[in-house]
């Protein structure tokens, strides 16, 4: 699917689930801007703040590309702030300050994801923008949330810290090996955002019932012990992280690489059982239970099937496998994600055209939220920094051009 296009045009008249929803978001790197990318996807309209010269930092990661002007805009901005405008206003000045509280009466939400007190420090809290518009809703996203109480309150943190800080890297390691860092991607910061975007929805229908804005306060550590509920889980019911399976989870190698099958219930084993020709497997007493099979992996079950599946493709043997009703898939390279027939029917990936002369489109992922009454699309690039400067300050605020470009000159504001 390429920037501008639009799957089921005739699902266009019921418009987007979000529209007419604001957001003003002082957003950089990944946690927050990937929640406001989910929420202008399906219709709200983002405003993010950038810093005048040298914008949200992830416009510095790379790889990059370079906009118009030559200025690189890196990879973690580009797949992170799609359907979005860009304004760039200086907050520590206090004329910069001053347009955003001029902003913020303007816009349903106001989000940040700056350390815990920052915003406070510069008179940008939620107690200093709530009186000025009660109906506001504020998110702040930060490390570990907004409570002094917190022994970490107000430290930096990224991705890999509160993955760490969480015991997400303790999940099936050994006492003696070092952690992975960065096994799931950033987990720690599209975790938050989903429970971000979550929240944000949340105030929003708490406000069309009561009128009220309010302060929500996401932790990403918070997030992550959320997504590690299996650990906290095993721990207080007295099993170790690292304990046998109870059921048959597993990685096996075929003529071409690796597929994962998974088999829950007994019946799916006796299949599997007749698939690889072990029919003794059904009458043995050590295989009677998914423990059994977690037990019994490495010595039993993975040298049958890997021999069954040594002349046959992953294809082959996940047609196979699937075909007699076992969860199965092959582990894919990003070249077979992309050209996988599933991804390109459910337009799950979007190609954006580039404009400094490399004919490589960037590819960025796509809407996983299907909605019936939704039309799929159309997406927008991600914003060049102060692409929107102009527009937003002559609409928003009634400003001349004039005042706009001696805010420019006094480096108050940047515009594209």
């Amino acid at each position: 699917m390429k920037i501008g296009e639009v799957r089921h045009p005739e699902r266009a008249r019921f418009g987007k689930p979000l529209d007419g929803v604001r957001i003003l978001a002082l957003e950089q790197q990944q946690a927050l801007p990937f929640a406001t990318q989910l929420l202008a996807r399906l219709g709200a309209d983002v405003v993010r703040l950038e810093h005048p010269e040298r914008g949200d930092t992830s416009r510095l990661t790379h790889p990059h590309v370079k906009d118009p002007k030559g200025a690189i805009t890196g990879s973690t901005f580009l797949r992170n702030n799609m359907n979005k405008r860009s304004i760039a206003v200086d907050i520590k000045s206090e004329a910069g300050r001053e347009i955003i509280r001029k902003l913020a009466c303007r816009f349903d939400v106001f989000a940040e994801n700056f350390r815990a007190g920052t915003l406070d420090r510069l008179n940008l809290g939620y107690a200093d923008l709530a009186p000025i518009n009660p109906r506001l809703i504020y998110a702040s996203i930060s490390g570990f949330g907004m409570n002094p109480a917190s022994p970490y309150f107000g430290q930096a943190a990224f991705a890999p810290i509160v993955e760490a800080l969480s015991a997400f890297y303790d999940f099936k390691r050994k006492p003696d090996q070092a952690p992975v860092i960065g096994v799931a991607g950033a987990l720690g910061d599209t975790a938050t955002a989903m429970f971000a975007a979550v929240g944000i929805l949340a105030a929003l229908r708490h406000r069309d019932a009561t009128g009220d804005g309010q302060h929500i306060d996401i932790a990403m550590y918070d997030t992550m012990v959320s997504m590690v509920d299996v650990m906290i889980n095993y721990y207080s019911l007295g099993k170790p992280s690292t304990l046998t399976p109870a059921n048959l989870t597993a990685g096996f190698r075929a003529k071409d690489g690796y597929f994962v099958l998974q088999c829950t219930r007994q019946p799916h084993f006796v299949a599997l059982a007749r698939i690889v020709d072990r029919p003794e497997w059904i009458e043995d007493q050590r295989l009677q239970n998914g423990a059994g099979w977690g037990a019994h992996i490495e010595d039993v079950i993975r040298p049958a099937v890997e021999d069954w599946a040594t002349n046959l493709t992953r294809d082959e043997a996940c047609a196979i496998i699937a075909n007699a009703g076992i969860a199965v898939g092959k582990c894919q390279s990003i070249q077979e994600v992309i050209a996988d027939p599933h991804i390109v029917v459910r337009d799950m990936i979007v190609s954006v055209d580039r404009v400094d002369g490399v004919t490589q489109p960037a590819l960025v992922p796509g809407n996983p939220i299907k909605l019936s009454n939704m039309a799929e699309g159309p997406e927008r690039r991600a914003p060049w920094l102060g692409e929107h400067t102009s527009e937003l300050l002559e609409a928003e605020l009634g400003l001349s051009p004039r005042e706009i470009a001696e805010l420019a000159a006094d480096g108050i504001v940047s515009c594209f």
